[in-house]
């Protein structure tokens, strides 16, 4: 499912072996802290919310009606998504062909809730999520796992359970930043944006936990971080020091 770079050394202090999920709502900042994290430590990195978005580029690729979720189903487990489990590197390929900036566009972003509920759809992927933690340790190496389920149902026995939050403004801004900096859209069109940015995380925020499958949710055991008026590095040096404290001898 995924590729590992073979260079990646686990750090000295025993925290390279580590089992660590980040949870929390989209535009938190899982994907650049669990970045950070997994580099700092010599973890590998997996980001469920891109295999999630592959299979639904998939499943708008075959022209599969949404509202059909036995058919999203089947077309989802005809499809072979393979993932960088590198931090410093991004790609996802579906069916042999990169999509890492197609995963990225409105049209995925807008129908991937849709296809996350789907409970077949969350079941196969799951199991190669657990997949790519099991190769990680079989390579004695540890992994920074992100998404919206891992501490509560992908890997309930993680290590560390980290919920990660931030104020709803702060992430329609970052998320805009997000879409500026990839070129999605322009300078000008930023401000704009961060309303109808707020107002889509909202609605995935929404569709997310009221999902039957497999709803975000907080583990029970997780600790929260909440990154509203921390800088990146911060954040990541937060989570840094609870990874180490969970695994000191």
């Amino acid at each position: 499912m995924s590729t590992a770079r073979p260079d990646r050394a686990p750090a000295a202090d025993g925290a390279g072996l580590a089992v660590v999920a980040v949870d929390g709502p989209s535009g938190s900042g899982k994907s650049s802290v669990s970045r950070g994290v997994a580099r700092e430590l010599g973890l590998r990195y997996l980001d469920t919310g891109a295999m999630y978005r592959a299979a639904t580029w998939a499943v708008l690729r075959d022209g599969v009606p949404l509202d059909d979720p036995a058919a999203v189903a089947r077309a989802a487990s005809g499809v072979v998504i393979e993932v960088s489990d590198h931090p410093d590197e991004s790609w996802v390929h579906v069916d042999g062909s990169d999509v890492s900036r197609a995963i990225r566009e409105q049209a995925v972003t807008g129908a991937v809730s849709a296809v996350a509920a789907v409970a077949e759809v969350r079941a196969l992927l799951v199991e190669q999520q657990r997949a790519a933690v099991r190769a990680a340790a079989a390579a004695g190496q540890g992994i920074v796992v992100e998404g919206r389920d891992i501490g509560s149902v992908v890997l309930p026995d993680a290590d560390l359970k980290v919920w990660l939050v931030a104020d709803p403004a702060v992430r329609a801004a970052r998320r805009a930043a997000e879409d500026v900096a990839a070129g999605r859209i322009s300078p000008a069109e930023a401000d704009a944006a961060v309303e109808a940015v707020r107002a889509d995380l909202a609605r995935r925020d929404a569709a997310d936990a009221g999902r039957a499958a497999s709803p975000t949710a907080q583990a029970p055991d997780a600790v929260v971080v909440d990154a509203s008026e921390l800088g990146l590095a911060e954040v990541i040096a937060a989570v840094v020091d609870l990874v180490r404290e969970r695994t000191a001898a």
